[in-house]
């Protein structure tokens, strides 16, 4: 993965057409979606040792595209040229974008309409041989002159009729846009944030330069101290959390020891099944569930109340059984009135229950 480094170029856009514009001014233009499948030929022109700004500009753009070599290249991939022109003047960019078709030469205009896609209209003809010989029923516009500049000889077969290897065709570019005329304002060390390299309207002597270099160059070194100094902070704030944790273990742990008189208690933090203050708890939980829901709750949500009443059922049956009191051991009375005893009665209740042991005067 690549990414930016700079420097950093800054353009100015004087001028501008879309390329919708460019396309709907043009009488016939080629454009279709194979262009696109591959990167355009690129073309600097003008871009001499004029200076360092110039070059790098130059350096700029060829980066923008993959580059191209010259005797592997396939001539079919090349569908599309992107020239751009430097004006040493007016110190502005022109910006131009083609289509690229590739045609014979050498053949008469009836030739080239029959090597194209498209069958030229012989209904008036008599003969084939008028179309080939005078281009009846072509237009003016069909014809388009080729001289010196764009016929080349083709050192391999390109895509189209008549486009063979060794022979010579006509380069044609058709503009499909955008148009734009850049200028260069200014060239940064960096992503946009390092120093001024290059500036078209600010012009700095040497010693504002220096001034400049000092200013940035302070202002890095304290940077760097608050970096340094916010790191010791916090590797100090994290010693003291840690010393303070260590503490506080300790005074727990000590604590715990004294409160249960063991040396071997167990680290702080950690519940006791049979803890002091967690029975009474648990207990206390217990009787509110069950006042508040009028059921006993679950085995699972209460354990230690479930494994003290367990111990305490447990302990009552070998109460009642005898285990380890002996053959002869009786269970001890209970407080209060012996079974079977009779109620203390009032002096009413004890007239009423002499005159119901009476015998009848009736009956005698």
């Amino acid at each position: 993965m690549r990414l930016p480094g700079g420097p950093t170029l800054t353009f100015q856009i004087h001028k501008y057409t879309l390329v919708r514009d460019v396309v709907s001014s043009l009488r016939r233009h080629r454009m279709h979606e194979q262009q696109f499948a591959h990167p355009p030929l690129l073309v600097l022109n003008s871009f001499g040792p004029q200076g360092m700004h110039v070059k790098l500009m130059a350096t700029m753009f060829q980066n923008l595209f993959p580059s191209i070599n010259v005797h592997k290249v396939n001539l079919n991939t090349i569908k599309r040229c992107l020239l751009i022109n430097y004006n040493h003047d007016s110190q502005e960019l022109d910006f131009r974008h083609y289509s690229i078709k590739v045609v014979p030469v050498g053949a008469s205009r009836g030739m080239k309409k029959l090597l194209q896609e498209k069958f030229p209209n012989m209904s008036r003809l008599q003969d084939i041989s008028e179309l080939l010989a005078m281009g009846a029923g072509l237009s003016e516009s069909e014809g388009e002159p080729d001289g010196e500049y764009n016929i080349t000889k083709l050192p391999q077969a390109v895509a189209g009729r008549g486009n063979m290897q060794a022979q010579q065709s006509a380069i044609r570019l058709t503009e499909i846009g955008p148009r734009m005329t850049l200028q260069l304002i200014k060239i940064q060390e960096g992503v946009g944030d390092g120093n001024v390299l290059f500036h078209s309207f600010v012009h700095k002597t040497e010693t504002e330069l220096q001034a400049i270099l000092a200013a940035k160059e302070k202002k890095l070194q304290l940077k760097v101290q608050r970096q340094d100094q916010q790191a010791g902070n916090v590797q100090r704030k994290r010693e003291q959390r840690e010393a303070h944790k260590k503490k506080s273990l300790a005074g727990m742990k000590r604590a715990r020891k004294e409160a249960n008189g063991d040396s071997d208690a167990e680290d702080p933090g950690t519940t006791s099944e049979a803890g002091g203050t967690s029975q009474p708890d648990e207990e206390d939980d217990v009787e509110y569930f069950r006042q508040a829901v009028g059921e006993e709750p679950d085995d699972d949500m209460f354990p230690v109340a479930k494994r003290r009443r367990s111990a305490g059922k447990h302990h009552r049956k070998e109460l009642r059984s005898g285990q380890g009191r002996g053959g002869n051991w009786r269970p001890p009375k209970l407080q209060g009135r012996p079974r079977g005893a009779q109620p203390k009665q009032g002096p009413r209740a004890t007239a009423q229950g002499q005159r119901q042991g009476r015998p009848s005067r009736r009956g005698t």
